[in-house]
């Protein structure tokens, strides 16, 4: 689409709306390129759209985007199915917001890795970016005024994304699924005691978490297991997509999270995830992200895997040290498939890189968004 001419539309606009709702045909004539932006608010678009791209095969004639997933829309009339390439934008990672082309994707999986880091970062600074996430809104306001950002975003969320998808009768019960959510990131997800917690039935639990998904306010990482690896726990790990308004749904401000180690524990996991799911969109090795866990306890926060079947293990540590025994799961996942265990890492928030065994390195939490992409890869 790089050079076409087109236009932009947005149904956040009121005449731009109302002109869609009045003649849906019409109003997706164009030349170029047209980017209609939420334009999940006018479903009959996508009928239209549909007669237009079967009129002509031409790729690129129509960019849409929009706050819920198009294929979940309870009104859409007829899916693109087939016509259409879905791309997830997230919020910022860490190296767009400081302007860097991350590339510890292809690092891990290189066979010789090469972590770059600048050693500046303190478990402070690590944080503070906790608090702040990656929405564009979020990370141009101070404190104060980031809460207010969050509090209206969480509550559109609800109030209007979700009454998208679905019939919703007590709005006040998503809001408070939503906070106690919050506190259970990065952990497994056990809906039955969720749906305690949250005096929900766990049918209505798994359509609310299956509406946060689709919204993209979380993610649920799947376990990871071999058929080496009977003992695996079958549960899905918790991931909120923005780690800032985790943290504000949680009540805690950045001083907060300072003081409370084992909070800002599970929400630096949380983060990490975050930046390695956003890079996953980008890097060159087709990779996937799952968390590993045994019946018995040997668990591994992150795990990728690579198309061709290698692994690559990742625990984070909120502590500015490292010790042996942070290594155990590595070991273990290391030991159980020997062959296809690339490379193991405890990123953490101390400003050293140090080999701890065969493939074994121990790294700052920085190196996420230090790596930056090879020069000899071009320009993404």
């Amino acid at each position: 689409m790089r050079g076409r001419v087109g236009e932009e539309r947005t149904l956040d606009d009121a005449t731009t709306l109302a002109a869609a709702r009045a003649d849906p045909n019409r109003f997706v004539r164009h030349e170029g390129l047209l980017v209609i932006d939420e334009v999940q608010r006018v479903p009959e678009l996508m009928l239209a759209i549909k007669a237009a791209v079967d009129r002509s095969r031409v790729a690129g004639q129509f960019l849409l985007t929009g706050s819920a997933r198009l294929l979940g829309l309870r009104k859409l009339p007829d899916a693109l199915v087939g016509r259409m390439e879905t791309l997830e934008l997230w919020p910022f990672s860490q190296g767009e917001v400081e302007q860097r082309r991350e590339g510890f994707i292809d690092a891990v999986f290189s066979d010789d890795v090469q972590l770059r880091t600048h050693g500046g970062e303190s478990r402070e600074g690590y944080v503070e970016r906790v608090a702040r996430g990656g929405f564009p809104e979020a990370v141009r306001r101070d404190e104060g005024r980031r809460a207010r950002f969050f509090s209206a975003y969480a509550g559109d969320l609800v109030d209007r994304d979700v009454s998208q998808l679905a019939d919703i009768q007590r709005r006040d019960a998503l809001h408070q699924l939503l906070k106690t959510m919050a506190g259970r990131a990065a952990q497994l997800l056990k809906t039955e005691r969720l749906a305690s917690d949250a005096g929900l039935p766990a049918t209505t639990l798994e359509r609310y978490l299956a509406l946060f998904e689709e919204v993209f306010l979380i993610k649920r990482v799947l376990p990871w297991s071999a058929s080496t690896t009977e003992r695996a726990v079958r549960m899905r790990k918790l991931l909120f997509v923005d780690s800032g308004l985790c943290a504000h749904l949680q009540g805690r401000t950045v001083k907060r999270l300072q003081r409370d180690e084992a909070a800002s524990g599970y929400l630096l996991e949380n983060f990490v995830l975050g930046e390695l799911a956003r890079q996953l969109g980008w890097a060159e090795t087709r990779a996937t992200l799952h968390h590993y866990r045994t019946r018995d306890g040997v668990e591994v926060d992150a795990v990728l895997e690579s198309a061709d079947g290698r692994i690559v293990g990742i625990e984070v540590k909120s502590a500015e040290t490292v010790r042996a025994e942070d290594f155990s799961g590595l070991r273990h996942l290391q030991a159980r498939v020997p062959g296809r265990f690339h490379h193991g890492l405890v990123l953490y928030a101390g400003s050293k890189t140090l080999p701890f065994g065969d493939r074994l390195v121990a790294a700052p939490i920085e190196a996420l968004w230090c790596t930056e992409i090879s020069t000899r890869r071009g320009r993404r």
